[in-house]
């Protein structure tokens, strides 16, 4: 969105309820509580605290101090920090000196103190730092014996108003995380949902235009000396043409599957027209869809290569295997382009790893190199009900893969 541009109406309401839903809370929200003081100030105003000059001095220590480790508390970063503790150490110094030297409601400043700690500490510290304080603040008002409260409540209070002032905030964080984090995930759905899509949708179209220009070459060719062929050449292209619009609206809407049949009729079309004779051999039980899908891909790859860049005369297809394992071997007898521009750079050099990756997804594995008698070979192994791999969390192999990979497939 521009910097100047005012966001959308659906974008401002979805502001407004991120905006109302409930956060941790702020340091704020622990400032009220220093209002628990107001019968030590009442006291030190009213003349009945002796030496006032250091009990007013004391007091202000307190507040500064409080306010102090409460704010570092809710940052992270500044509530781990050795400044923090060391607030921390000099709030609790002042509150045991004024509770010792006066008693009475300046005992109350230990729950305050126990507020700060369960901003600040956490785990083990936390649990042994309120029962030092709860027993403490019981110990000095009996000692004292002129507590505003019976003793054991007040030790109650110090405890508990740590503990709940601790478990609130640690909750609150660990909300905040969760909602973090599920945010990030949806942010990596949707990103790996346009990577799929852009992947296949690339493989589709540089499959497609790839037969397109073969076939357009091949009207060229028959144009001049026979019109019929170079006719029928043309309504080849339009076939195409239509499969490929229907096949970019399957993959839209995320239903597109690979037929292994489908594939290896156009693999005979496109290899016709550049002029190689295709042989397909295929034995063997039928296979599942799943595997058929995967299979797909590959003689969608190795054909738009070998059409490419093999200069090939022949190009065998031969699929088979047993009940458990299913295997296709796609052979050509080209030695590549000798002369001719090079790969654009971009497009080629990621096909046979992307196949790869989707293949080992699904238990199977690609081999891909020069054959014995020259040409190249390209073999992929998969298990007969092959499950995974399908979804498009694996890379796709890109149309046209070239240089990046083989002699054959990258001329």
């Amino acid at each position: 969105m521009p910097r100047n541009a005012r966001p959308s109406r659906k974008e401002r309401r979805r502001l407004r309820q991120e905006g109302r839903r409930p956060g941790p809370p702020g340091p704020y929200a622990l400032l009220p509580w220093l209002l628990m003081g107001l019968g030590a100030f009442s006291n030190l105003f009213q003349g009945e605290t002796p030496s006032p000059w250091i009990g007013g001095a004391g007091l202000l220590a307190f507040n500064s101090l409080y306010v102090s480790v409460v704010f570092r508390g809710f940052v992270k970063e500044r509530r781990e920090s050795p400044v923090t503790y060391v607030l921390l150490g000099a709030l609790a110094a002042v509150t045991f000196a004024l509770a010792i030297g006066y008693g009475g409601s300046w005992l109350l400043f230990f729950p305050l103190l126990s507020l700060a700690c369960g901003t600040v500490l956490r785990r083990r510290r936390l649990a042994l730092g309120l029962l030092g304080l709860a027993v403490t603040a019981c110990w000095i008002a009996v000692w004292r014996g002129d507590s505003a409260s019976t003793p054991w409540t007040l030790g109650y209070g110090t405890f508990i108003s740590g503990a709940v002032t601790a478990a609130i905030l640690t909750l609150s964080e660990t909300v905040m995380e969760l909602r973090a984090t599920r945010q990030e995930l949806a942010r990596t759905a949707v990103e790996r949902e346009r990577l799929r899509f852009s992947r296949d949708l690339h493989d589709l179209l540089g499959h497609t235009l790839s037969v397109i220009v073969v076939k357009s070459e091949a009207a060229r060719r028959l144009g001049p000396r026979d019109m019929d062929a170079a006719l029928a050449q043309v309504a080849d292209i339009e076939s195409v043409g239509r499969q490929a619009l229907t096949e970019i609206r399957e993959a839209v809407t995320g239903y597109r599957e690979g037929s292994l049949a489908t594939e290896l009729d156009r693999a005979r079309s496109a290899l016709t027209a550049a002029g190689i004779e295709p042989v397909v051999r295929r034995s063997g039980p039928p296979l599942a869809p799943q595997t058929e899908a995967l299979l797909g891909w590959v003689v969608r790859e190795a054909v738009t290569n070998v059409v490419r860049h093999s200069t090939a005369a022949r190009c065998v297809f031969e699929l088979g295997g047993s009940g458990e394992r299913v295997r296709l071997t796609v052979t050509d007898d080209g030695r590549g382009r000798p002369e001719g521009p090079a790969p654009t750079p971009g497009i080629g050099g990621t096909g046979l790893k992307g196949l790869t990756e989707r293949l080992a997804a699904a238990g199977g594995s690609l081999e891909a190199g020069p054959g014995p008698d020259g040409g190249f070979v390209v073999t992929a192994e998969l298990p007969a009900d092959a499950s995974g791999g399908t979804d498009g969390g694996a890379a796709e192999p890109d149309a046209g893969d070239g240089a990046g990979n083989s002699p054959t497939l990258g001329r």
